[in-house]
């Protein structure tokens, strides 16, 4: 088991950008593959976007291609989403998850993730 805390969520401008982090504790961190899902109201929490355990193998959601970049930086037990060119449909509580399966079949899968954090809000204005 991994605990997680987000961060960095806040208000911002269509167009603008927010760096999201997630704090994992625990010395195997690094054998996790990570994930980003995001919740807007009314609708269900949908995949963002997957790092690899080694962070060779990334993987996003069409909707944020091209505009949000996942990271990790396992000396620090975290992980970054970077969101940029932002819209107002990005607006959602966002969550980061920890997966310690090795097949990346169904990495969508909210459900295949073992650890959730509590969830960091992001808001974009029009």
């Amino acid at each position: 088991q991994v605990q997680l805390v987000e961060s960095g969520g806040g208000l911002v401008q269509a167009g603008g950008s927010l760096r999201l982090s997630c704090a994992a504790s625990g010395r195997t961190f690094s054998i996790y593959a990570m994930g980003w899902f995001r919740q807007a109201p009314g609708k269900e929490r949908d995949f963002v976007a997957r790092i690899s355990s080694s962070g060779n193998s990334l993987y996003y959601a069409d909707s944020v291609k091209g505009r949000f970049t996942i990271s990790r930086d396992n000396a620090k037990n975290t992980i970054y989403l970077q969101m940029n060119s932002l819209k107002p449909e990005d607006t959602a509580v966002y969550y980061c998850a920890a997966d310690g399966q090795r097949s990346s079949a169904s990495y969508y899968n909210l459900q295949r993730y073992d650890d959730w954090g509590q969830g960091t809000q992001v808001t974009v204005s029009s």
